[in-house]
């Protein structure tokens, strides 16, 4: 059922259309964008310290106005639109990471401690090497 409507949507749009799509901006000015959210997503992995508040709320609050320009331009960009959605959550997540470590300390972050530990055995090395 589902594969039948998706086959009838691409049917009832000519492969002219569908070239003039492929070879617009309205493509790939999304599809070069999502270089933010796929770093963003890459950083979720990385220490909290390297997290720059400032950045991060400044790019908040650019995917929320860009995901309203995506959905209010005619023809709607959709792709546009999941690609600052997608950046918008994994900034969000980011901003609360943020938080957590420098203000608020609810949760212990595996990541800073997986880095702290790696630290303190580094340290702990260094000095067993110098007896």
């Amino acid at each position: 059922m589902a594969a039948a409507r998706v086959a009838g949507y691409f049917r009832q749009h000519s492969a002219a259309e569908w070239k003039r799509y492929f070879l617009s901006t309205h493509f790939w000015g999304p599809v070069a964008n999502w270089g933010l959210p796929l770093a963003a997503l890459a950083d979720l992995k990385k220490n909290p310290d390297m997290i720059s508040g400032n950045m991060t709320a400044a790019l908040v609050i650019y995917s929320s106005v860009f995901m309203r320009f995506a959905w209010h331009v005619q023809p709607r960009n959709l792709l546009l639109f999941a690609c600052h959605a997608t950046n918008f959550t994994a900034q969000t997540v980011q901003l609360a990471r943020y938080f957590n470590h420098n203000v608020l300390f609810i949760v212990e972050d595996p990541i800073a401690k997986a880095d702290r530990f790696k630290e303190e055995e580094e340290d702990r090395l260094a000095l067993l090497a110098k007896q």
